[in-house]
């Protein structure tokens, strides 16, 4: 029989309020007060529990507190990742980021979900679905993405949008939802 964390981590639904996620969450939470409280304007402290909270991201990635996330170790980004003011990644699936991308302030991916079933919302279930977002790409200030999205290398995606399907690499989206505005030349790319 599968786990909590097991059926969390492979987008099936579970219940997170107790056991060994509950725990994890709080562990989480309180490297987070870290960062974005206790150590705020101490890059090189702010540094080190960047490290322990996201492990699985290159060692230069830079975070401007405050951040959050449910758990930190879904989240993985190549180098030059960089996270402005008030960014929420919730992170109960992978969240994976290629290199050079960066995100505005408020920036929010939610890999989370509730069943569209009121009789499973009210067991307390919920489900997750991985995003990924490719390289060199720029999510504008209040970008919203939503789970299971995967968005190309090279996307710009504008002030306020709500990504709710995939987007191919290099194109503008805007709106809500969002769609293409703008397709962008692929000989730009670094």
């Amino acid at each position: 029989m599968k786990s909590e964390k097991e059926k969390m981590l492979a987008g099936e639904l579970y219940y997170s309020m107790g056991g060994e996620l509950a725990e994890e969450r709080a562990i989480t939470r309180n490297l987070l007060k870290k960062l974005n409280v206790d150590l705020y304007g101490q890059p090189e402290e702010q540094g080190k529990i960047l490290r322990d909270l996201l492990p699985n991201c290159a060692d230069d990635i830079y975070v401007t507190a405050p951040f959050y996330c449910d758990y930190g170790y879904n989240i993985h980004c190549d180098e030059k990742v960089y996270l402005n003011f008030n960014c929420v990644f919730l992170d109960v699936c992978k969240i994976t980021i290629g290199a050079r991308t960066l995100f505005a302030p408020n920036v929010q991916l939610y890999t989370a979900g509730h069943p569209l079933s009121a009789k499973e919302r009210a067991e307390e279930l919920e489900f997750g679905k991985p995003i990924t977002i490719g390289k060199d790409c720029w999510l504008g200030g209040n970008a919203i993405v939503l789970p299971g999205v995967t968005i190309g290398d090279r996307v710009v995606v504008g002030a306020g949008a709500v990504v709710t399907k995939d987007i191919p690499s290099d194109c503008v989206v805007a709106g809500n939802p969002a769609r293409i505005v703008k397709t962008l030349d692929p000989a730009d790319a670094p």
